[in-house]
């Protein structure tokens, strides 16, 4: 399998195999420069280095550990100093980055480092801000990369490579099995029925019926719920190459997955309430979500549906369902580094750091507290992160390793995909994220009032599930997407 904790960047899209993955944001093949460029480094007198990122809390820990080894160790050698800033959240740090881009009044300029999803790494390349960071490496140390990982940073049909993959994420589901047991045991579902998307809508409507009106799942990404979906039936939502893109809306397709998350949306069978769906769960509003492997951390130990209530719970982490009879791909997420245009001395010791933090020692002690996937084929395994978690006495949450280990078991035989970057990507993404979710928690309100107004929830809910409603929505998204896609505002 292959994630942000959120919701973002387009990737990239080329098949291979084993740890080969699906990506398409960039070049056919990967060819470092002919000779590898440096620069002379002065350790006593360090070249700083500004980093912004977005990781918050034990990630932010994390993180941050490993800069001051930097700084204390390789880093003093080498004559190189790391100052990592955390602008709070993703779409904070776009934010700042498209400020420092637009020269707004106040705004600050770029940092050496800054972390990017391909969307916004496009944007800054193509306002000539990006350094090439492949004239930095060997042919070898970029053949050590899981390649579909590498692949994204190839922006452009250039062969050039701009965004270094550091850590990266895909879903999984996550489940409350205390609330589960009983159902299962009263229904007969099984943990295999959660295996494809119609199977989690069969089990969610069961669930509803059994316990009364409760809702069962929710999912974090909806953009990754159409660009996985589509692809594991076999399309390709966004067919983008060198910055441009062609849309692929098939219908049929597209109410799949509408009978899938609107449908059971208004019914009450999914739900989103909170913030993130790990939120949900905790309030005892679901059981179980699809979202980022860096969201292991956040599943809760207890439910407590009010401030005087609460119940432990158990949980248990299964891959993320896929379509009924299409192919196992999975999603691959999760920011890279871009390393700001400026001198040989900058950009050079900007890398140096990113190969450092890449090592696998280094990279599996971060994804460790983190939840990410290492980006080193040799570090993608389960022996090389009992390795790391032995010879560096790591304290690895159970949930986090119960995470890490299924995808690393599992890795051989997942296809691993996100789409292709280009122009506008992110404001694509946006319909995609918030369209139909928007809709279904409105009209699920709208159903809700009525049936206190009197109305049975057949009859409610009726009006809605239609093959009208859908043509109709179908235009307005088509629509949407398109203005998306050409700059429409």
């Amino acid at each position: 399998m292959v994630a942000n904790v959120s919701r973002r960047g387009f990737l990239g899209a080329a098949a291979t195999t084993g740890l080969g993955l699906l990506s398409g944001c960039g070049a056919s093949s990967q060819q470092a420069a002919s000779s590898v460029k440096t620069a002379k480094l002065d350790p006593s007198n360090p070249t700083n280095i500004g980093v912004w990122h977005y990781y918050n809390g034990s990630q932010q820990a994390a993180f941050d550990d490993l800069v001051n080894e930097f700084n204390t160790n390789a880093g003093k050698e080498k004559g190189i100093y790391v100052e990592a800033q955390s602008l709070g959240s993703v779409s904070d740090l776009e934010a700042a980055i498209s400020d420092s881009l637009a020269g707004v009044v106040g705004s600050s300029d770029l940092p050496t480092i800054f972390f990017s999803y391909s969307d916004t790494a496009y944007t800054v390349q193509q306002a000539g801000k990006l350094a090439e960071v492949g004239q930095y490496f060997t042919a070898d140390e970029l053949s050590a990369y899981v390649e579909g990982y590498l692949k994204e940073g190839y922006l452009l049909d250039d062969d050039k490579l701009y965004l270094l993959p550091v850590a990266k994420s895909t879903e999984t589901f996550m489940i409350n099995v205390t609330d589960w047991e009983p159902f299962a045991a009263a229904t007969g579902a099984t943990f295999e029925d959660l295996s494809t998307t119609e199977g989690v809508t069969k089990v969610a409507q069961s669930y509803h019926e059994w316990s009364g009106g409760r809702a069962f799942y929710g999912r974090d990404s909806m953009s990754n719920y159409f660009i996985i979906g589509m692809r594991q039936m076999g399309a390709e939502l966004f067919d983008a190459a060198d910055g441009k893109v062609t849309l692929n809306l098939d219908r049929d397709k597209v109410r799949r997955l509408w009978d899938n998350y609107y449908v059971p949306y208004v019914n009450g069978w999914f739900k989103a309430a909170g913030k993130f769906r790990s939120d949900d769960v905790k309030t005892g509003e679901i059981l179980a979500y699809a979202g980022s492997t860096a969201s292991a951390t956040y599943f809760p130990d207890q439910v407590t549906p009010d401030s005087d209530t609460a119940t432990t719970i158990g949980y248990k982490v299964l891959a993320a369902p896929i379509m009924e009879g299409g192919e196992r791909v999975c999603v691959q997420q999760g920011a890279g580094m871009c390393v700001s245009a400026s001198d040989d001395e900058h950009e050079y010791a900007a890398v140096e750091f990113l190969k450092w933090f890449s090592e696998p020692e280094n990279n599996l002690r971060f994804v460790c507290q983190s939840s990410y996937l290492p980006v080193l084929k040799e570090a993608n395994t389960v022996e090389a992160l009992d390795a790391a978690i032995k010879n560096n006495g790591l304290k690895v949450s159970d949930k986090t390793y119960d995470t890490l280990s299924l995808v690393m078991s599992s890795i051989e035989q997942e296809t691993f995909y996100a789409a292709g970057c280009f122009e506008n990507g992110s404001a694509a993404r946006k319909v995609l994220d918030y369209n139909l979710s928007d809709k279904a928690a409105a009209d699920r309100a709208a159903i809700e009032q009525a049936i206190a107004g009197g109305a049975s929830a057949a009859d409610a809910v009726a009006p809605y599930v239609t093959d009208d409603a859908f043509s109709s929505w179908f235009t307005v998204f088509k629509t949407a997407l398109e203005s998306a896609i050409a700059g429409s505002k």
